[in-house]
């Protein structure tokens, strides 16, 4: 049991600390991964920056995830549910066509971009407070791998179910977790204090780690 979304993320930066990442980068998934990045970028020394993916509703009832998707439309199904749910291609399209749109409209209030830097000499984190599908965290790392294509890709994460953690293995090698319970049933159960956080706690995050403007 994690106290809070920082306590986590420090306990999280000292696992990540004996893997050594070189020039490490935290990209972290708002708005709970916030909270728990700016921990790890603290102890780390590291820039921190955020990734935006978006969880793909079902049509019929959103709370349903079928998948998810990043801002240049890397998806990740599962393909499964959806054949059993009956759900069609102009459906699927749709949904990421309208989920695109609001990354991009999220990236450019948090960030005022869309861009990115060169992360191609560095070690590239993408850190979220939990994961139970995943289908977040893989969208992001899929995007990561293919577009950002850092020398070194890493996924943190406090807490996740194994079944979750062996499907992030296929992207990347390199998971940190600090627990995988087997009897889970959603991220805020690890933790004592799980509130939801504000669009003014991740800029306040941003403004902290922003670089001081040269002149």
């Amino acid at each position: 049991m994690f106290k809070n979304r920082a306590e986590a993320g420090r306990r999280l930066a000292g696992e990540l600390e004996k893997k050594k990442p070189a020039n490490p980068v935290v990209l972290c998934i708002p708005r709970g991964g916030v909270l728990v990045g700016a921990e790890v970028a603290a102890v780390l020394k590291a820039p921190l920056d955020l990734i935006v993916p978006r969880k793909l509703g079902a049509p019929f009832n959103p709370e349903v995830a079928i998948g998810a998707v990043a801002q240049d439309g890397t998806t990740y199904f599962n393909k499964r549910l959806i054949s059993s749910l009956g759900i069609g291609r102009d459906e699927l399209d749709g949904l990421i066509e309208k989920e695109v749109r609001e990354i991009e409209r999220r990236m450019t209030g948090y960030r005022g971009s869309t861009e990115y830097a060169d992360f191609s000499a560095g070690s590239l984190i993408l850190v979220d407070d939990g994961a139970a599908t995943g289908y977040t965290m893989l969208a992001a790392a899929e995007y990561a791998r293919k577009t950002l294509r850092p020398a070194r890709l890493i996924i943190a994460v406090p807490v996740a179910p194994p079944e979750t953690l062996e499907l992030f293995g296929r992207v990347t090698p390199e998971v940190v977790c600090l627990q995988a319970p087997a009897e889970f049933y959603a991220v805020g159960q690890f933790y004592q204090h799980f509130d939801q956080n504000t669009d003014e706690e991740v800029l306040s995050v941003l403004t902290r780690f922003a670089k001081p403007e040269k002149g």
